[in-house]
């Protein structure tokens, strides 16, 4: 599903259900496991499988994945990746740093955002087209994909400049393809000054969509020009 949102540079391994639970961790990360509740145990154990499958994909050893400044995962040198774990569903995209700047993925239950929570997450001008998405194409939960889309967002983000980004600090604008709405786009407009890729400087970020089954998943890829 993942695969499908981005360019072929970019190598990707997903797994559902208890694919990779049981995995082994490097002492570093077991580490961090310590007093974690089984549930997060297994998700980190899972995505971190899906993770060195990527690497192994991309010819480089294997290796710990162990989260950084705000959690963001720390990658081998010469490495751009991102991960997302959702109940019974995990993945991994990783690509050399020489094809892209920078990645972003999330995936998320395709059901509506939980009471209240749409309020905390989107501009008022967002809440507003998605309101008109949803009585387009009821069939996607677009509050549930904005909300993915950001997320998204924020990890292709992170890794440019160090810096938190706000939910409300990015603009959205979503669209599904024409003749197929399960799938489509978005532009994320940076509200706030954006990172420096080469010679340009990022005032928004592209991103892909799509539905499958009972999940939604994002991404982002950014070029280095």
């Amino acid at each position: 599903m993942i695969e499908e949102l981005l360019p072929q540079t970019v190598v990707t391994v997903e797994a559902h259900g208890d694919e990779g639970v049981d995995a082994p961790l490097y002492p570093e990360e077991e580490a961090l496991m310590g007093r974690a509740v089984l549930k997060r145990r297994r998700e980190f154990t899972a995505v971190r499988s899906c993770a060195r499958r990527a690497m192994d994909k991309l010819g480089v050893p294997a290796q710990p994945v162990l989260p950084g400044e705000r959690g963001a995962p720390v990658w081998p040198d010469g490495l751009a990746g991102s991960m997302t774990h959702c109940q019974g569903y995990c993945a991994a995209a990783l690509v050399r740093t020489v094809d892209l700047a920078s990645l972003g993925i999330d995936a998320e239950p395709h059901a509506p955002l939980p009471e209240g929570v749409l309020s905390s997450v989107a501009l008022p001008r967002e809440a507003a087209r998605i309101g008109a998405l949803a009585e387009e194409l009821p069939a996607v939960h677009w509050d549930r994909l904005l909300f993915s889309a950001k997320e998204s967002v924020y990890k292709a983000w992170f890794p440019l400049t160090g810096k938190w980004l706000d939910f409300m600090e990015a603009d959205l604008d979503l669209f599904a393809d024409p003749g197929d709405h399960t799938r489509g786009g978005f532009r994320a407009t940076l509200l706030v000054p954006g990172p420096r890729v080469g010679t340009r400087v990022v005032d928004h970020f592209t991103g892909r969509w799509i539905t499958q089954k009972d999940l939604v998943a994002t991404a982002i890829a950014v070029p280095h020009s």
